[in-house]
């Protein structure tokens, strides 16, 4: 049997619908896939049972070729520079708006 590295991220807790979810990038020959998993668990349930029921998830839709997985040829993180630009942007225009300007 082939060992397949995966990576767990965004590991939270839906109190609303009691199911424990993540996003499960499954790394092999091909590049790097990536599923959205949820499992149904009580909140009291180990991390480590939630993390192996995600990645088993996970596997088998890896395995049987689920169309709703997201193909990342080159899994990298996302640029955030342009936003935090523009956010540092908004907030010099909201100071400068609130100024009271000479007459």
């Amino acid at each position: 049997m082939q060992t397949v590295p995966l990576q767990l991220t965004d590991v939270i807790y839906n109190a609303a619908t009691q199911t424990f979810e993540a996003r499960v990038t499954v790394h092999d020959r091909k590049g790097a896939h990536s599923y959205a998993c949820a499992i149904d668990a009580p909140i009291t349930m180990e991390f480590e049972d939630a993390a192996a029921g995600l990645a088993t998830q996970a596997m088998r839709r890896h395995v049987h070729g689920r169309a709703d997985a997201t193909h990342m040829p080159h899994a990298t993180a996302p640029l955030r520079s342009s936003r935090r630009a523009g956010l540092r942007r908004m907030v010099l225009d909201r100071f400068a708006t609130e100024r009271p300007r000479a007459a």
